[in-house]
Protein backbone atom coordinates (compact mmCIF):
# COMPACT_ATOMS: atom_id res chain seq x y z
CA UNK A 1 0.00 0.00 0.00
CA UNK A 2 1.14 3.33 -0.72
CA UNK A 3 2.65 5.35 2.13
CA UNK A 4 -0.28 8.14 1.84
CA UNK A 5 -2.70 5.35 2.32
CA UNK A 6 -0.65 4.43 5.05
CA UNK A 7 -1.01 7.35 6.57
CA UNK A 8 -4.47 7.67 6.01
CA UNK A 9 -5.01 4.29 8.20
CA UNK A 10 -2.52 5.77 11.13
CA UNK A 11 -4.73 8.89 11.10
CA UNK A 12 -8.01 6.98 11.36
CA UNK A 13 -6.52 4.82 14.16
CA UNK A 14 -5.40 7.52 15.98
CA UNK A 15 -8.84 9.14 15.74
CA UNK A 16 -10.76 5.76 17.04
CA UNK A 17 -8.16 6.68 20.13
CA UNK A 18 -8.82 9.67 20.58
CA UNK A 19 -12.53 9.80 20.69
CA UNK A 20 -12.34 6.80 23.07
CA UNK A 21 -10.78 9.17 25.22
CA UNK A 22 -13.05 12.29 24.40
CA UNK A 23 -16.44 9.45 25.35
CA UNK A 24 -14.42 8.95 28.96
CA UNK A 25 -12.69 6.23 29.08
CA UNK A 26 -9.29 5.64 30.00
CA UNK A 27 -6.12 5.73 28.24
CA UNK A 28 -5.22 1.89 28.06
CA UNK A 29 -8.56 0.30 27.12
CA UNK A 30 -8.89 0.93 24.05
CA UNK A 31 -5.41 -0.78 23.01
CA UNK A 32 -6.12 -3.52 25.73
CA UNK A 33 -9.12 -4.20 23.60
CA UNK A 34 -7.57 -3.67 20.22
CA UNK A 35 -7.04 -7.36 18.75
CA UNK A 36 -10.35 -8.29 19.97
CA UNK A 37 -11.74 -8.25 16.67
CA UNK A 38 -8.80 -10.82 15.25
CA UNK A 39 -10.88 -13.35 17.49
CA UNK A 40 -13.07 -13.56 14.36
CA UNK A 41 -10.32 -15.61 12.20
CA UNK A 42 -11.63 -18.61 14.55
CA UNK A 43 -14.20 -18.93 11.43
CA UNK A 44 -11.83 -20.33 9.48
CA UNK A 45 -11.61 -23.08 11.52
CA UNK A 46 -14.67 -24.41 9.91
CA UNK A 47 -13.70 -23.49 6.15
CA UNK A 48 -12.61 -20.44 4.03
CA UNK A 49 -16.23 -19.47 2.86
CA UNK A 50 -17.26 -18.97 6.56
CA UNK A 51 -14.02 -17.34 8.36
CA UNK A 52 -14.44 -14.92 5.23
CA UNK A 53 -17.58 -13.94 6.39
CA UNK A 54 -17.39 -13.63 10.20
CA UNK A 55 -13.72 -11.96 9.73
CA UNK A 56 -15.39 -9.37 7.31
CA UNK A 57 -18.19 -8.49 9.52
CA UNK A 58 -15.65 -7.68 12.10
CA UNK A 59 -13.48 -6.21 10.22
CA UNK A 60 -15.64 -3.49 8.07
CA UNK A 61 -15.34 -0.08 8.93
CA UNK A 62 -19.24 0.95 7.74
CA UNK A 63 -20.65 -1.70 10.35
CA UNK A 64 -18.26 -0.34 12.84
CA UNK A 65 -19.16 3.06 12.59
CA UNK A 66 -23.26 2.21 12.81
CA UNK A 67 -22.32 0.72 16.05
CA UNK A 68 -20.10 3.75 17.37
CA UNK A 69 -23.62 6.11 15.74
CA UNK A 70 -25.84 3.59 17.76
CA UNK A 71 -24.13 4.21 20.83
CA UNK A 72 -23.34 7.75 20.27
CA UNK A 73 -27.49 7.64 19.94
CA UNK A 74 -28.59 5.43 22.84
CA UNK A 75 -25.93 6.69 24.86
CA UNK A 76 -24.10 4.00 25.40
CA UNK A 77 -20.50 4.01 25.62
CA UNK A 78 -19.97 0.87 25.32
CA UNK A 79 -21.38 0.17 22.44
CA UNK A 80 -19.55 3.37 21.00
CA UNK A 81 -16.54 1.87 22.22
CA UNK A 82 -16.60 -1.60 20.58
CA UNK A 83 -17.12 0.69 17.21
CA UNK A 84 -14.33 3.04 17.64
CA UNK A 85 -12.22 -0.09 18.29
CA UNK A 86 -13.48 -2.29 15.57
CA UNK A 87 -13.07 0.86 13.05
CA UNK A 88 -9.60 1.71 14.91
CA UNK A 89 -8.41 -2.21 14.45
CA UNK A 90 -9.68 -2.51 10.95
CA UNK A 91 -6.70 0.70 10.18
CA UNK A 92 -4.76 -0.74 11.89
CA UNK A 93 -4.94 -3.75 10.02
CA UNK A 94 -5.24 -2.36 6.26
CA UNK A 95 -1.88 -0.28 7.26
CA UNK A 96 -0.17 -3.50 7.66
CA UNK A 97 -1.66 -4.13 4.01
CA UNK A 98 -4.52 -6.64 5.56
CA UNK A 99 -8.20 -6.39 3.87
CA UNK A 100 -11.61 -7.65 4.09
CA UNK A 101 -10.88 -11.15 2.99
CA UNK A 102 -12.41 -13.03 -0.51
CA UNK A 103 -14.16 -16.71 0.05
CA UNK A 104 -11.50 -18.56 -1.37
CA UNK A 105 -8.47 -18.16 0.88
CA UNK A 106 -7.46 -15.55 3.97
CA UNK A 107 -4.58 -14.24 2.09
CA UNK A 108 -6.63 -12.97 -1.07
CA UNK A 109 -7.57 -9.48 0.10
CA UNK A 110 -9.44 -6.44 -1.00
CA UNK A 111 -6.23 -4.85 -1.02
CA UNK A 112 -4.67 -7.81 -2.79
CA UNK A 113 -2.58 -10.95 -1.97
CA UNK A 114 -0.74 -11.69 0.95
CA UNK A 115 2.49 -12.21 0.83
CA UNK A 116 4.45 -14.55 2.91
CA UNK A 117 6.53 -12.49 5.17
Amino acid sequence: MKATLKSEEIIKLLACYLLSLKIGFSYWVFWVWILAPDLSMLGYLINARIGAIIYNVFHHQGIALILSLAGLYTGYRGLELAGLILFGHSSMDRIFGYGLKYTDSFKHTHLGQLKNK
